[in-house]
């Protein structure tokens, strides 16, 4: 698969078949990762990867942050239930990455150090999506970060970036409705001819 086509087909995939992800598998995507362009070549970033009950008591975290902003139960729609679950059970992915960066001295050492760091990840996901495996972008459950923090026992030099479960999909969603397709408004071309 060539990089338009894992562009093209990475997905935000919230239910997971069962089957375990190989280490090696695993190693590949970090892999990628870490070949991410960074400020200065600082390559500022740190993965936790995790799985069984560090993993589970991280969803029971991100299902306690979604259930919050939703009604009580047996007041959902069957929708508001999906979401629910999916944040209890990381659709039943067999892998969380939690992503870090080594916080900078400086508001622009950690802004440089944060964007990298994104590089880094968006690198993981595309390697993951051409190796058949599935991701999702999660920042929600930073809403509950110091208790985040205390389950993996992330120290204050770090700041968590986003986390993401990994595993085989089971199913892709349809692509989203790109905003400005014909990149319209979200380009402005300067110096050259129309």
């Amino acid at each position: 698969m060539d990089v338009f086509e894992a562009i093209m087909q990475r997905r935000s995939v919230r239910q997971y078949k069962p089957d375990e992800v190989s280490v090696s598998d695993i190693k590949k995507v970090l892999e990628a990762a870490n070949w991410a362009p960074s400020a200065r070549n600082t390559q500022p970033w740190h993965f936790i990867v995790a799985r069984g009950a560090k993993k589970d008591e991280f969803a029971r975290l991100y299902g306690q942050i979604v259930e919050r902003g939703m009604p009580p139960a047996g007041q959902r729609t069957p929708d508001q239930e999906r979401r629910v679950e999916w944040a209890r059970t990381l659709g039943k992915a067999p892998v969380l990455i939690v992503a870090l960066t080594r916080r900078g001295n400086d508001a622009a050492g950690t802004k440089a150090s944060l964007e990298s760091t994104c590089a880094a990840l968006e690198n993981l996901m595309l390697a993951a999506t051409a190796l058949g495996l599935g991701t999702c972008w999660m920042t929600g459950p930073l809403a509950e970060e110091a208790k985040l923090r205390e389950i993996f026992s992330i120290g204050p030099e770090w700041e968590v970036v986003a986390t993401t479960p990994l595993g085989y999909p089971d199913g892709l969603p349809n692509p989203p409705a790109r905003q400005d397709p014909e990149l319209k408004q979200k380009v402005t071309w300067i110096g050259f001819s129309s």
